[in-house]
C-alpha cells in the first residue's frame, strides 16, 4: 500500500518505484548485480496488463526501447556496468530520436568483464561518453534505498518534460541492500504526446521518430536543436550539503553509497574535534556547480572518495580550478574504502594544511 513502510532490496525497490510511476514496459537482459530488476518486472508487470520481455541481448533492449518509447508509453530497462556499455549506440539514437526512457546502471568492477563487486568506474561513460556524437542526458546518483525510490518517478517525469532519455546510476551496495522504504500516494504525471507513433489519423500529420540525417546541413541544425534543449536541462542540477552550514575546513565530496560511508567517517572525525563536511552531487549530470561554488572560499582543502580510481574529481577540479586544493582517494575493482581510511586520508589533510 501506498505511504507504508516495507523493507525491500535496492533493486526490487527501483523495479517496484518504476511501475508506481507509470511504466508498464521493460525490456532487459539479466547481469549482475541488478538482475533482480527484471525478475521483479516479470512478475509485475504481466497482471497489471505490461509488458516483461527478456531480450537476447543488452544491444537489443536498448532498441526495444527505442520502439515502445516512440510509441508514448513509460519505458525502462536496466542492467549493469559491461552490459549497459553495449546500450551506447542505441542509447545515442534515443537521444537523437528525442524518445524518452529510462536506463537504470548498478555499476560493477570493470574494465572489461570486471567482477560482480560495487564500483563507480562508469561515472565519466554515463556523464560524457555513453552514446556517439554531440549530446547529453540527465544522470541521478541516489545514495540510499528511499533514495532511489523517489528519484525513479523524477526520472520518468524529467525523461518525458525533454524527451530524452535519462540515467539512474547505483552500485553494487545500493542494488544489493535492503532497507525500509516508503513508496509515494500520487498518481504519475501524464505527458501530452502528440509526436508518439500510435497510427496516423487523418487529423495530424504523420509522426516518425528519426535520429537519421545524411545532410550534413541539416543533421547539424537537428543537433544544435538539441543542444538549445540540453542547455536547458541545467536547471535540474541537485546536490547535497551535509554539515557544511558552519564552514568546514575540509570538505569531503562523494556520491552514491560512498558518500553514506563518508557521512559515518565525518561524524567521527567531528568527535574528534575536526571540521569535516559533505558536498554530494545527486545529479551526475548537470554537474550541481550552483550548490558547489558557495563551498569554495570557506573551504581550505576538498577531498573527493571514489570507488574509482578518480572520475567525480575532474569535475570538483574543473569547478574549483587552483583556487583550493583538490586532494583525491579510491580505490577500485569492487574495494570499497572504509571509515578508517577516509578517516586517515582527512587527518593526513589536516596535518598538512596546519603546517602550511
Amino acid at each position: 500500500m501506498a505511504g507504508q513502510r516495507l523493507l525491500m532490496k535496492g533493486t526490487e525497490a527501483i523495479a517496484e518505484a518504476a511501475i508506481r510511476a507509470g511504466c508498464h514496459h521493460f525490456f532487459g537482459y539479466p547481469i549482475t548485480p541488478q538482475t533482480e530488476i527484471p525478475e521483479y518486472m516479470s512478475v509485475r508487470l504481466p497482471p497489471l496488463g505490461g509488458t516483461y520481455l527478456q531480450a537476447e541481448s543488452e544491444v537489443a533492449a536498448i532498441n526495444m526501447l527505442y520502439g515502445a518509447g516512440g510509441a508514448g508509453v513509460r519505458v525502462m530497462t536496466s542492467s549493469s556496468s559491461p552490459g549497459v556499455a553495449l546500450m551506447s549506440e542505441g542509447f545515442s539514437y534515443l537521444v537523437g530520436a528525442e524518445v524518452p526512457a529510462v536506463i537504470v546502471n548498478i555499476m560493477r568492477g570493470g574494465p572489461g568483464l570486471g567482477n560482480i563487486a560495487p564500483a563507480q568506474g562508469d561515472y565519466l561513460e554515463m556523464t560524457r561518453g555513453f552514446g556517439h556524437g554531440d549530446m547529453h542526458a540527465i544522470v541521478l546518483a541516489p545514495s540510499t534505498v528511499q533514495e532511489a525510490v523517489d528519484v525513479m518517478g523524477l526520472a520518468f517525469d524529467l525523461a518525458d518534460e525533454y524527451r530524452n532519455p535519462v540515467v539512474v546510476i547505483g552500485d553494487g551496495l545500493l542494488g544489493q541492500m535492503m532497507e525500509p522504504v516508503s513508496f509515494p500516494d500520487t498518481e504519475p504525471k501524464v505527458f501530452d504526446k502528440p509526436w508518439a507513433t500510435t497510427g496516423k489519423a487523418k487529423s495530424r500529420p504523420r509522426n516518425i521518430t528519426n535520429s537519421l540525417y545524411l545532410d550534413a546541413d541539416q543533421l547539424e541544425a537537428h543537433v544544435r536543436d538539441l543542444d538549445v534543449k540540453f542547455q536547458r536541462m541545467d536547471v535540474e542540477q541537485r546536490a547535497e550539503c551535509w554539515m557544511t552550514d558552519d564552514h568546514p575546513e575540509i570538505v569531503i565530496v562523494a556520491y552514491g553509497t560512498m558518500a553514506r560511508i563518508a557521512k559515518t567517517a565525518i561524524r567521527q572525525l567531528r568527535a574528534k574535534g575536526l571540521s569535516v563536511g559533505l558536498y554530494r552531487p545527486i545529479t551526475a549530470w548537470p554537474f550541481p556547480s550552483r550548490a558547489l561554488e558557495p563551498l569554495v572560499e570557506p573551504t581550505r582543502a576538498f577531498l573527493t572518495v571514489e570507488m574509482s580510481l578518480g572520475q567525480l574529481v575532474q569535475d570538483i577540479r574543473a569547478q574549483v580550478g587552483r583556487r583550493r586544493p583538490v586532494s583525491f582517494y579510491g580505490r577500485a575493482g569492487g574495494v570499497v574504502p572504509t571509515v578508517e581510511e577516509i578517516i586517515s586520508q582527512v587527518e593526513l589533510l589536516h596535518a598538512s594544511l596546519a603546517a602550511a
